[in-house]
C-alpha cells in the first residue's frame, strides 16, 4: 500500500513537501522534482523521505489508542491490584480525553515551536517512557500520573496527524487519514486481543501484560528521528495550493481564524466529543461488562478487539467514501444507528448475541475516523486544519470526560450495567444530530469571515 502511495508522490509534492515552501518544478527529461534555488538535497526529500514519512504517520497511530484498550482490558485485575474502587476506576478512563482536552490544544504552538517532527518525535518517547513505568510506579496516584505521560504524548499526536496530512498529502486527504485511522484501529484492536495472552504467557502478572506495549512506541520513535530538525510548519498560513502570482512569491500571512464563530466547528467539536465519548466507554468498560455477563476474559478482549478491529477495513473506506460526498450526514446516520442496534442487543441479550452486537458496535466506533476526515474538508489552508483540530479535539475530549466517570458511578450504584447501556443508547442521538450538521459542505474560514 505504501508503495502505491508513493507512486503519485510527484503531483503532490511539487506543490506542497519541499521544506522551502515555494513551488517545484520538474527538471526536462527527468521527472526529478526540483525547487528552484534547491539542490539534492530536495530531490532526496521527494524520494525516501516521502516514505519515511508515511511509516512514520502509520508507526505513530499504531501507538495512539494500546495505552488504553490494554489496560481495559486487564482492568479488573488493575483494579484488585491497587485497591480501585468502581468510582476510581471510572476516573481512570476518564483520564484519557482529559489529557487529550489539555495538552492537545498545546499541539499547534509546540509545532510552530519546535517543528511537528519533533513533537511527533518527543510524543512517541512519551508514550514509551509512560507504558514502562506505569505498571510498576507503585500506588494509585503513581499509576495515574504515569498513565498521563503517556497519553501527553498520544494527545500532541492525535492533533498533529490530520495537520500533517493536509499540510503534505493535500490531494490525498481521504486515502491518507484513511491509512492512519486503518493502523491506528489495528493497533487498538492488537491491544485489546493480545494483553490477556502475552500477560498469561509472561507469568499471569497484569504488570508484564502492560508494561509489554512499551516496546511499540519505542520502535515508532525512529522514523520520526530525522524530521526533529526540520522545522517546516504543517501549520503554515500558506494554502495548499500557492496561489498565482511571480514564481517563488509567498503569499501573506493570514491572521488567525476566529474558530468560534464558525457554527460548523462548534457542530464538529461537540460530534468529536460524544463520538469520543462513546468510544472511550467501549475501550475502558465494554470487555467488563462483557466478563459481568458470563462471558471469560480471553473471550471478552476478544470481543472487544472484534469491536476495534472493524475500524481496520472501515476506517480506510469511510475517509476515502467521505471526500466524494457533498454531505457526510447519511455516513452519520448509519453509524449511529448501527450504535443504536449494538446497545440494544447488549442490553437485551449481551451473551447469545455477543459477537452481533460486537461487530455493530465496532461499525459504529468508526464515527473516528470520519470525524478526523471532516477536520481535514471543513478547512481550506494547512492553518485552518490546525485551528480547527486543535479546537474540536480539545473541545470535544472535554466534553468525553464526564461519560466513562459517569459509567463508572452508574454501574458501582445500581450494582449492574443497564443504566449505563441506556446512557450510551441515549448519547447517540445527539451524535447522529450535531454529525449531520459538521458534515455540511461548508468551511470554518467562510463562517468565521462572515459573522
Amino acid at each position: 500500500m505504501m508503495g502505491l502511495m508513493a507512486s503519485d508522490e510527484t503531483r503532490t509534492e511539487t506543490r506542497t513537501e519541499a521544506p522551502t515552501e515555494v513551488r517545484a518544478q520538474t527538471r526536462a527529461g527527468s521527472g526529478v522534482p526540483e525547487v528552484p534555488g534547491e539542490g539534492p538535497a530536495t530531490r532526496a526529500w521527494t524520494t525516501w523521505t516521502t516514505r519515511l514519512l508515511i511509516l512514520g504517520i502509520v508507526l505513530a497511530a499504531v501507538n495512539l489508542r494500546p495505552a488504553i484498550t490494554s489496560l481495559g482490558a486487564l482492568l479488573e485485575e488493575v483494579r484488585d491490584g491497587l485497591g480501585m474502587s468502581g468510582s476510581i476506576a471510572g476516573l481512570l478512563t476518564s483520564v484519557p480525553p482529559l489529557c487529550f482536552a489539555v495538552f492537545g490544544v498545546t499541539a499547534p504552538r509546540l509545532a510552530r515551536r519546535f517543528g511537528p517532527g519533533a513533537v511527533v518525535c518527543a510524543g512517541m518517547a512519551a508514550i514509551t517512557a509512560g507504558l514502562l513505568i506505569r505498571p510498576y510506579i507503585g500506588g494509585t496516584g503513581g499509576f495515574l500520573a504515569a498513565t498521563a505521560l503517556a497519553l501527553m504524548g498520544i494527545a500532541v499526536s492525535n492533533v498533529l496527524m490530520p495537520v500533517i496530512v493536509k499540510r503534505y498529502f493535500p490531494d490525498r486527504v481521504g486515502s491518507m487519514t484513511g491509512l492512519y485511522s486503518m493502523a491506528l484501529a489495528f493497533g487498538t484492536s492488537v491491544a485489546a486481543a493480545a494483553t490477556v495472552p502475552v500477560t498469561n504467557a509472561l507469568g499471569g502478572h497484569w504488570q508484564s501484560g502492560l508494561g509489554v506495549w512499551a516496546v511499540l512506541p519505542a520502535l515508532a520513535v525512529l522514523p520520526w528521528i530525522p524530521f526533529v530538525r526540520n522545522r517546516t510548519t504543517p501549520s503554515s498560513t500558506a494554502p495548499s495550493t500557492p496561489p498565482p502570482g511571480r514564481e517563488g512569491e509567498q503569499p501573506a500571512e493570514q491572521p488567525p481564524l476566529r474558530i468560534t464563530r464558525s457554527r460548523t466547528a462548534w457542530a464538529l467539536a461537540v460530534f468529536f466529543g460524544l463520538q469520543a465519548t462513546a468510544a472511550y466507554i467501549t475501550m475502558g468498560w465494554m470487555a467488563q461488562i462483557f466478563r459481568d455477563s458470563g462471558v471469560s476474559a480471553g473471550t471478552a478482549g476478544l470481543l472487544l478487539a472484534v469491536i476495534m478491529v472493524m475500524g481496520v477495513p472501515l476506517a480506510f473506506v469511510i475517509p476515502r467514501v467521505a471526500t466524494r460526498l457533498p454531505h457526510q450526514g447519511p455516513i452519520v446516520l448509519v453509524l449511529g444507528l448501527c450504535g443504536l442496534a449494538g446497545y440494544a442487543g447488549l442490553y437485551f441479550a449481551p451473551v447469545g448475541g455477543a459477537w452481533a452486537w460486537a461487530l455493530l458496535l465496532g461499525v459504529s466506533n468508526c464515527a473516528f475516523p470520519l470525524a478526523l476526515t471532516m477536520v481535514g474538508m471543513r478547512a481550506r489552508t494547512g492553518a485552518g486544519v490546525a485551528q480547527l483540530s486543535a479546537f474540536a479535539q480539545s473541545t470535544g475530549y472535554l466534553i468525553s470526560i464526564p461519560g466513562p466517570l459517569l459509567v463508572g458511578v452508574l454501574y458501582q450504584h445500581s450494582g449492574g450495567w443497564g443504566l449505563p447501556i441506556a446512557l450510551m443508547s441515549a448519547l447517540m442521538v445527539p451524535q447522529i444530530v450535531v454529525g449531520i450538521l459538521a458534515g455540511r459542505d461548508r468551511t470554518v474560514e467562510d463562517e468565521a469571515a462572515a459573522r
